[in-house]
């Protein structure tokens, strides 16, 4: 302590002997070290072979690369880690380096170090680089790909229809073309990682007698204690509780029913096709579940429908007291993703029953999981022609 106290002092002590010029051009002497260091320092961790150094890093993404076009092709350009991951900018870079602290926790927690960890990691990792590529507007992709550049006539047909429009846009390029570099992740049963990242996993103490909203798409039961699924509640369904037990609540879902078969599908209105639940055949057919009331003969169709109420249960997490954060969600991923082919339609184009068929068409295009899916139609529907009295 008292060796630190000591240079401490001498630090502080005016000079004697050295002039204003002498500091300076010493000062500046210093800097350039400095910086040549800190600039030396930052380009080695800006290197490929410093990125696959973490076996996790060359065991998975980098032997994807290698199966790519981004990796092998017939200019001979090939993209490394970092020409697609540390911005060029310079206080961007900067930024990602402080950001890829996040990196370094999982490799000493070992967080992805077996093909198990990394794919059950992967969708959020590839979640996180998606949002950065799409809040950069794909600037690492446009240091290589240059909208200007682009032969169009040297294109298909569709391709350059697609690509003239997203020039026009400038348009990020991670909207269409995710999985182009390393494997796309399962999104077929993800529980949507964005979507409770934005609306959280719901209310922590529910009501009996609130009224509520699905966050997520969720399993039904017969009790409160059964593990057998009795069907599925929709995503963004308003439920009522009417009793807590443990992790579970019995709810009431009202809606109406299409009088054929068992009766099991629950849609939210009178005539309209917008999902609220799903019940399996032997739940529907359970005493005590559904309860009936009025009916009444859709005419376009001339079938009868039949107003009901069930009471089921299901888990207690991922319900929320509004839509707002839902719709929220929904309406910024339909203006991000669904706009890979063409401008995409105004919500109030098409009407309730109509947007399924047009949506489900549009999904061979985006990456989407099931939970996001569900939503992001039940939003166009619930915002469609039917209810807007906005002219299309």
């Amino acid at each position: 302590m008292k060796r630190l106290i000591a240079i401490w002092r001498t630090l502080n002590r005016p000079t004697k002997y050295l002039s204003l010029g002498a500091i300076s051009l010493s000062a500046f002497i210093m800097g350039i070290i400095f910086w040549g260091g800190f600039n030396t320092a930052l380009e080695a961790t800006n290197t490929e072979a410093f990125c696959i150094s973490c076996h996790s890093m060359e065991s998975n993404p980098y032997q994807e690369l290698q199966q790519t076009v981004h990796w092998s092709n017939h200019s001979g350009v090939r993209a490394t880690c970092p020409d697609c991951h540390v911005p060029h900018d310079w206080s961007r870079k900067i930024a990602r380096k402080m950001e890829a602290s996040h990196d370094v926790w999982g490799w000493l927690f070992q967080t992805v170090n077996t093909p198990e960890k990394f794919e059950a990691k992967r969708l959020e990792m590839a979640s996180r680089e998606w949002k950065r590529f799409a809040r950069d507007n794909s600037q690492a992709c446009k240091n290589c790909h240059d909208y200007k550049s682009m032969k169009w006539e040297e294109m298909s047909a569709l391709a350059q229809k697609q690509m003239k429009q997203a020039a026009e846009k400038d348009q990020s390029c991670i909207d269409c073309h995710k999985g182009i570099a390393h494997k796309l992740p399962d999104m077929g049963t993800a529980r949507a990682p964005e979507l409770i990242a934005e609306v959280g996993s719901g209310e922590t103490s529910l009501q009996q007698g609130g009224k509520y909203f699905s966050a997520l798409t969720k399993p039904l039961y017969l009790d409160d204690k059964s593990a057998e699924e009795a069907g599925t509640l929709n995503v963004a369904t308003e439920i009522k509780v009417l009793e807590l037990k443990g992790k579970r609540v019995k709810i009431a879902i009202d809606g109406w029913r299409k009088k054929i078969g068992a009766g099991r599908v629950i849609y939210m209105d009178f005539g309209i096709n917008i999902l609220s639940a799903q019940l399996t055949k032997a739940a529907a057919e359970t005493d005590g579940v559904i309860k009936t009331f009025e009916e009444k003969e859709d005419p376009m169709t001339g079938l009868k429908w039949q107003r009901v109420e069930a009471e089921i249960w299901t888990d207690s997490d991922y319900l929320l007291t509004e839509l707002a954060p839902l719709w929220g969600y929904a309406r910024s991923t339909y203006a991000s993703s669904c706009s890979v082919c063409h401008t995409q339609p105004d919500e109030h184009h098409f009407d309730a029953n109509t947007w399924p068929g047009m949506f489900q068409g549009m999904l061979a295009f985006v990456n989407m999981d099931q939970d996001t899916q569900a939503l992001v139609q039940k939003y166009l529907q619930q915002h469609s022609s039917t209810f807007s009295k906005e002219e299309h």
